[in-house]
């Protein structure tokens, strides 16, 4: 539980941090920072989840954006 004190991303889900970041920088601008087709072909939260979700450096990647979003 401590642990989890101190993690931005605690009780976040990967929907909603996806939600947020197309809302903040739009799919163009995410495709450029994280080159996948999910966000550059016919980009769709649902698509975005269905990738994301078998894809743990993908994942990594859109955490750390939503991270660095904000600071």
């Amino acid at each position: 539980m401590s642990q989890q004190a101190n993690n931005p991303l605690h009780g976040k889900t990967l929907e909603a941090i996806l939600t947020e970041l197309q809302a903040h920088y739009g799919w163009e601008e995410m495709a450029s920072r994280i080159p996948v087709n999910c966000f550059k072909s016919d980009p769709s939260i649902k698509s975005s989840l269905t990738f994301l979700r078998k894809t743990d450096w993908a994942r990594k990647k859109v955490e750390d954006l939503y991270l660095e979003m904000k600071k």
